[in-house]
């Protein structure tokens, strides 16, 4: 018998679109998201530039179109974040995958709008944060750009309450980054269901309390200067993001690939550690958080 773990239907394997059938595209689609795969993106979507005013959600001095008057389409792409690695947080280990991933972003997103530019499709990156220091941050708290709500409308997840893009395949352990392009490309079907449950596990675990649920809403209220401040902190020790709101999430099919499919063990994570720093159960996880970085915290 194979000891490969077998993964359900609309699982890692088949995440290319809905109900885990690829979207039929036109030859220039389908050679951009061939492009953005061989660059290292593991989801890519499109999204017609019109959906920003379609769906009223973003304002307006934040849309494609204000900000590149010459932008028809965007080109949304993500790479997912281990949840192994995750779970460690705070750690050295999930900063440096932070770091890759980040690198990993800039450079899909800079080698794509020049694979366009190339053949005639003028195209623009956008950097995947967008602002130079935590505490530039706290002055002003808003990207340019949202790429959170590119990948939404390109078909790559749904919003949760953490504010955070749900994906199929990663749930919110997914970082983003956005190429707008001049061409005019149809766009791939957006998730016409919810992936946040409401289960309320990353308002209820979140270190620096930044998460509030809205009665009767999916998306809840980030107190974004709380968050900002917990970050701040953490990269005094050498060892940010947080990411617990991530680590925390049920969503996503990568739970079933690494054997962690329930929340309970999280929940009792903080109150386990501070009973016994030898729970056997978060052995791995507090080792890697004694090294290659400052600070006492364990959990």
């Amino acid at each position: 018998m194979s000891s490969e773990r077998r993964l359900p239907r609309g699982s890692l394997r088949i995440a290319k679109g809905r109900a885990g059938v690829a979207p039929k595209r036109g030859r220039l689609a389908a050679s951009i998201v061939r492009e953005a795969r061989r660059l290292g993106a593991s989801v890519v979507g499109l999204a017609p530039v019109g959906r920003w005013a379609e769906h009223g959600e973003v304002p307006g001095p934040y849309r494609p179109e204000a900000i590149w008057p010459a932008a028809r389409t965007v080109i949304a792409f993500g790479v997912p974040m281990l949840l192994p690695v995750i779970e460690s947080t705070p750690s050295i280990n999930y900063q440096e995958m932070y770091d890759t991933s980040n690198r990993l972003l800039d450079e899909i997103g800079y080698r794509l709008a020049v694979w366009l530019s190339d053949r005639g499709h003028a195209g623009v990156f956008l950097p995947r944060d967008g602002y130079g220091s935590l505490e530039v941050l706290l002055q002003n708290p808003f990207g340019s750009f949202s790429h959170t709500y590119a990948a939404k409308y390109a078909g790559l997840g749904t919003v949760g309450l953490s504010r955070n893009l749900l994906s199929p395949a990663w749930g919110p352990r997914i970082r983003l980054g956005s190429v707008f392009t001049s061409a005019v490309l149809p766009g791939d079907p957006e998730l016409d269901e919810e992936l946040c449950n409401g289960c309320g596990v990353c308002e209820r675990l979140c270190p620096a309390a930044a998460i509030r649920a809205r009665e009767g809403e999916i998306l809840g209220d980030l107190d974004k200067d709380a968050c900002t401040r917990h970050h701040i902190a953490l990269k005094k020790e050498t060892r940010w993001p947080c990411g617990v709101c991530v680590k925390v999430c049920p969503v996503g099919a990568d739970r079933t690939l690494y054997g962690s499919s329930s929340t309970k063990r999280y929940l009792e994570e903080r109150r386990s550690l501070e009973a016994n720093p030898r729970d056997p159960r978060y052995g791995g996880l507090v080792h890697l958080r004694r090294h290659g970085s400052g600070g006492d915290r364990i959990a």
